[in-house]
């Protein structure tokens, strides 16, 4: 029999990098490939369907365009010499983007490119005689639902393609809604549902269906001044959220940072992720983005260090401080974990030697590097205050603040308070590279919070809704967890929102949702409604010129 293998020359032929959307691939038929077995053939073709989601899940992409668009994260200049990249990062948190933004035409890339492969996949691996063909077929063409839905929520449009060689059909609005419905609903019944988080699964399509369905509203009527979300959609959110909890299958976990752990492939509360698994060539920069330049995470690794990138803005680290007054934010095991318990100038080892995790605030300490290299006390590392060493800076300590804005002062390096979410994979070769936590893409909690969230947009069901979100922050038990709210309203399930699933990628989702994507915040005051919706960026658009009106530019770019 003759075996068809996807090689990776990807989306739009060759010219996909210059944007063109014509979303053709080409198969290569490896009759060469000598000995090449059935399960191989089958496995070689759905591989590449997953196999760009680390890329799209770069700090520079999809985590750029989700948080540093909101409320949640700031990118300033630092020091008048590092993340200025001709102001993408501040114009994005601003909304003054354009279609030229390098990496708003990079996810854009990525996402077009999954399209591609998983369409190749579905028609290729049917002449595949392997029992795991069925179960496959379902995954390409469910992960071509999913890079639609997010092409649909970033840029308001999904592409319908069916033949590698034919030239896709373009929806937006309800027609572009209700394909991502009936693609979903398709491939349910053939998929597994023991083969995630880093594979899709029934419960992965019933929470994207879930999430699909909150969000109907904003993909109707995009640029509304109120959304109108109907009573249908919520009976559904609730439906889906219900087969995933009554299922059984998925478990909050008693340890909240365990979810970001670097073995966390096997946490029970991750529903569908990207698997980063070290031999899978994942990476650690989800990790390293927000620490500082003098942090470094691993002993094994003296050049593996932060990128004083992004911090949270005062707004949102307001949040925290006004749920909780008088007491510190901390007394919310989401908000830190404390794994650094030291004196100054102490030594640990090198297996003891874990940072600290979640929003780190004030004077940082960590492994201290003179010369390219970690002082040593024996076997063990030297640990001590850090200053900004590596900045050119030695006098200056690397004390985070509160105050991070766009001003000289405001840009420096100790500006913002950072996160470190996920944890660095000890089995890294780089410390940068190799990584092996998953990234969420969806996970229990988050389930709990959607079904909530549609129990009071339906029928003001306050305390069904309070019932879910105290299931929530009760599971984690591996700590104090945080008292018990006593009351719900949408404006404190988002605020619970953004305390569970910070830096997670759905921050600008949510504040589209709940009409807050118009307000200020540091540095922010555009109020333009059509920046809910990126632009499609300028070479896609040139690369499809010849064929006129097929791709059209969103309203305002």
């Amino acid at each position: 029999m003759k075996k068809n293998i996807l090689l990776t020359l990807t989306l739009l032929g060759l010219v996909s990098l210059n944007g063109c959307t014509d979303l053709s691939e080409k198969v290569l038929d490896e009759a060469s490939a000598t000995g090449l077995t059935d399960k191989q053939a089958a496995d070689g073709n759905i591989a590449p369907v997953y196999a760009r989601l680390p890329d799209i899940f770069l700090h520079t992409n999809y985590f750029a365009i989700q948080e540093i668009s909101t409320d949640e994260a700031i990118l300033p200049y630092r020091g008048g010499t590092d993340w200025g990249d001709n102001g993408i990062y501040m114009a994005l948190h601003q909304h003054t983007h354009t279609s030229t933004d390098p990496n708003l035409r990079n996810t854009w890339v990525l996402l077009t490119q999954g399209i591609s492969r998983a369409v190749t996949a579905i028609n290729t691996l049917p002449g595949i005689n392997d029992p795991n063909v069925k179960t496959y077929v379902a995954e390409a063409w469910g992960m071509r639902a999913y890079y639609n839905l997010l092409l649909l929520d970033l840029f308001g449009l999904v592409f319908v393609k069916d033949d590698p060689q034919g030239t896709s059909s373009i929806l937006r609005g309800e027609q572009a809604l209700e394909h991502i419905k009936s693609e979903l609903l398709a491939v349910e019944p053939d998929l597994q549902t023991n083969v995630g988080p880093g594979r899709l699964t029934k419960a992965a399509v019933w929470g994207l269906l879930a999430r699909l369905h909150l969000n109907a509203a904003v993909y109707r009527d995009r640029y509304a001044e109120r959304f109108t979300f109907r009573p249908e959609d919520m009976d559904k959110v609730v439906e889906y959220c219900d087969k995933i909890i009554s299922g059984g299958q998925h478990q909050l976990s008693r340890d909240y940072f365990a979810i970001f752990n670097s073995d966390n492939n096997s946490n029970k509360e991750l529903i569908f992720a990207v698997d980063q698994r070290a031999e899978l060539n994942g990476h650690n920069r989800l990790a390293y983005f927000s620490l500082s330049g003098d942090q470094f995470p691993l002993p094994a690794f003296p050049n593996a260090n932060g990128t004083d990138g992004p911090a949270i803005t005062p707004d949102y680290y307001r949040t925290w401080v006004n749920a909780y007054a008088p007491q510190d934010p901390s007394v919310d095991p989401r908000f830190h974990k404390q794994n650094l318990v030291i004196p100054a100038d102490s030594c640990v080892s090198a297996d003891a030697f874990n940072m600290n995790r979640g929003i780190l605030r004030g004077q940082q300490y960590g492994l201290i590097r003179v010369n390219g290299a970690f002082v040593r006390c024996g076997s063990n590392y030297r640990v001590g205050r850090l200053f900004n060493v590596t900045r050119n800076r030695p006098t200056l300590p690397v004390t985070f603040t509160e105050r991070v804005d766009f001003t000289v002062s405001g840009s420096d390096y100790n500006t913002g308070y950072r996160v470190l979410k996920y944890e660095f994979s000890k089995k890294s070769v780089s410390g940068r590279n190799l990584g092996d936590a998953d990234i969420s893409i969806l996970r229990l909690a988050d389930i709990y919070l959607m079904r909530a969230e549609a129990k009071l947009r339906k029928s003001n069901d306050a305390a069904g809704a309070l019932a879910d979100v105290n299931t929530v922050r009760a599971a984690r038990t591996a700590s104090t967890p945080p008292p018990a709210l006593t009351s719900m309203t949408l404006d404190l399930l988002f605020r619970e929102r953004g305390f569970e699933l910070y830096w997670e990628m759905v921050r600008r989702t949510d504040m589209i949702r709940f009409g807050k994507y118009e307000e200020s915040w540091t540095e922010k005051s555009d109020a333009n409604r059509q920046k809910r919706v990126f632009p499609i960026p300028q070479t896609a658009i040139d690369g499809a010129s010849n064929l006129p009106g097929y791709l059209v530019q969103n309203p305002g770019y």
